[in-house]
């Protein structure tokens, strides 16, 4: 019984508040009607009325943000997800929308809005996305892509499902901020992130929207560029379950290109690794990224480089060798396991 009338007295007190709020409200007080706001927000919460509380700090926080009080907008969104949170609401498409629209009206340097993303990636957190809700991610970078912060946009759009998006910004990012000569520099190191992510899907997306809106790239594939041959054809493996030895001939085919940066061999590694087999690179004093591929692709020449190969050679780069080894592991597979790349570049 003394529960129930605590909670009586609560809905009666928060029923007076509401009234206050719509007096205030009605006479352009925004001052008042920001504390009768944090008033409902704290009875509200207290009693875990999370429910009837998610609409109200919305439509407070939206109202103020439109009227130019930065201020209490600010701190009502702040509320808005903290109700989200401790609600545990579920990330659907209205509430993810709601954080969508609250974000995009505080001014860019306003120094919480990164304190704001945060807090509705951390809502939307679940054990099978631990780094935040995909349609969150997405709807964040959409926004940042708006605002020219390209390179926070990328960042977001690895971590959604959204390739077709992510294609075109970077259409965008490269023509307005990049030289021509990256322009496939400026997918590949996406889109091999993006298989790192087990995201190929998103990945050849990304790829096809990128090629076909770009105006600098001839349609393909093929292209006239390596670089994207290379991702095309290791999506291609990766969707068509190939053999390590076929993946062993692509990186050997297209090392050179690989070397424009040194990051691609750490993708290229883990890639290995997670879709064709690749074992981990051997520790050592000296590690090197790409020793579990090498390893592979030299297993069978062993003996021989330990006899025959000279000081110098043990620097060296994959050797021909190195190719024809892997090609012969390729033979003795099925004809399907095959892929030819010797016309691409």
């Amino acid at each position: 019984m003394a529960s129930s009338s605590v909670g009586g007295a609560r809905t009666s007190g928060a029923s007076r508040v509401k009234a206050k709020l719509k007096m205030a409200l009605d006479a352009g007080d925004y001052y008042e009607a920001h504390q009768m706001y944090r008033t409902l927000y704290f009875r509200l919460s207290s009693a875990q009325k999370y429910t009837d509380l998610e609409p109200l700090l919305y439509e407070g926080a939206l109202l103020f943000l439109r009227q130019g009080q930065v201020g209490s907008g600010v701190d009502l969104t702040r509320a808005y997800l903290d109700v989200l949170s401790k609600g545990q609401m579920e990330v659907a498409e209205s509430p993810c929308q709601r954080v969508a629209q609250l974000y995009a009206l505080v001014p860019e340097n306003h120094a919480e809005k990164d304190g704001l993303m945060a807090s509705a990636i951390q809502w939307s957190t679940r054990p099978g996305s631990t780094q935040g809700h995909p349609r969150v991610h997405q709807l964040v970078a959409h926004h940042l892509w708006r605002s020219q912060r390209y390179a926070e946009s990328r960042h977001h759009f690895l971590l959604s499902c959204d390739g077709q998006g992510c294609g075109t910004m970077l259409v965008e990012f490269h023509i307005g901020r990049g030289y021509p000569s990256e322009v496939d520099l400026f997918v590949v190191g996406t889109i091999l992130q993006l298989i790192c992510l087990k995201k190929h899907l998103v990945a050849a997306m990304t790829l096809k929207t990128y090629t076909e809106a770009h105006p600098s790239i001839r349609r393909g594939p093929p292209y006239g560029h390596p670089l994207l041959n290379f991702v095309w054809l290791l999506l291609l493996a990766i969707d068509t379950k190939q053999s390590l030895a076929v993946f062993s001939i692509l990186i050997e085919k297209y090392k050179r290109c690989l070397d424009r940066d040194p990051n691609y061999f750490q993708f290229v590694d883990k890639i290995g690794q997670s879709f064709f087999g690749l074992p981990p690179p051997r520790r050592s004093t000296q590690p090197n990224l790409f020793s579990g591929l090498f390893d592979q692709m030299f297993s069978a020449f062993n003996d021989d480089d330990n006899s025959d190969s000279d000081e110098s050679s043990s620097h060296s780069g994959p050797s021909r060798g190195g190719a024809q080894a892997a090609n012969a592991r390729v033979s003795k597979s099925s004809p399907k396991a095959r892929m030819e790349t010797e016309d691409l570049d």
